[in-house]
């Protein structure tokens, strides 16, 4: 699973619609929409604003870790 799709996944977990979430991150509808469509690279200051807002953590919106060999 790609960090576009959780962060489509949390929305809809939180029953939220693209422009209530594309409100809060202070853009359009259709700009978060490349969001969630992988052809827009999400800003960290957006990713931020998602983690708070979700109350998750950055690493399990981008789906870390993967194959990493730390931490143990």
């Amino acid at each position: 699973m790609e960090y576009y799709d959780r962060i489509k996944a949390l929305r809809e977990d939180n029953n939220l619609n693209q422009t209530a979430v594309a409100r809060l991150l202070g853009t359009s509808q259709s700009y978060y929409s490349e969001y969630e469509l992988g052809k827009r690279t999400l800003p960290i200051h957006h990713l931020k604003t998602l983690c708070a807002y979700y109350h998750v953590s950055a690493d399990y919106i981008l789906g870390l870790p993967r194959g990493m060999d730390w931490p143990r």
